[in-house]
């Protein structure tokens, strides 16, 4: 499900085009803060599990994590729909765990500009958050094995940091501005406060 992006007035002054990952462990938060972020400022949501296959999501719902096999098709076809908004001349926001650094890259091939917001959550707050969804085909006995994968983004990664328990209107509008302004320099995570 996406938003309707805004129309693009080519003598407006329009803030670059963005694509931004939604990132973390299952029961962040990732789906809600993108869908509130994308409605905010009117931007193409791109809901990374709906993008996955059927095998995958049988899986998943058996209790039996992905490994990196099962996700690089699944990952492709979100920077697939990332390119889409790009090439409609518009920003997107997508939910979508990108747990190792790797998956990051191959994301990364699509827009090597994209940035990535992690909702960094304690494993407690995860497992009570996934026990707690109704109709999701993630189950909460997978929640450790994404904290087993779990790789936060490094120095040299185009990533900010934030409290995945805080919630959804504080997240976005701690990202709004950031995300309004000019392109943040690469560097150390910033944890947004």
């Amino acid at each position: 499900m996406r938003a309707v992006p805004h129309a693009i007035d080519p003598d407006a002054d329009q803030a670059p085009l963005r694509s931004v990952v939604i990132m973390g462990v299952t029961g962040c938060g990732k789906t809600a803060v993108a869908h509130a972020l994308a409605d905010t400022l009117g931007w193409r949501m791109i809901e990374g599990d709906s993008l996955h296959p059927p095998a995958n999501v049988a899986l998943m719902s058996a209790g039996i994590a992905l490994d990196d096999e099962h996700r690089w098709g699944w990952l492709d076809a979100i920077g697939a729909e990332l390119v889409e908004a790009r090439e409609a001349a518009a920003s997107a926001v997508a939910a979508c765990s990108a747990l190792k650094r790797a998956y990051r890259d191959r994301l990364r091939g699509f827009a090597d500009d994209m940035l990535f917001v992690y909702l960094a959550i304690d494993r407690a707050t995860a497992a009570e958050r996934v026990a707690g969804r109704k109709g999701h085909f993630m189950p909460a006995s997978l929640v450790e094995s994404q904290f087993a994968a779990l790789e936060a983004p490094g120095q040299d990664e185009n990533a900010i940091a934030l409290d995945g328990t805080r919630s959804i209107a504080d997240l976005v509008a701690q990202l709004r501005p950031f995300l309004e302004a000019a392109r943040p320099a690469m560097g150390e995570p910033t944890p947004l406060t």
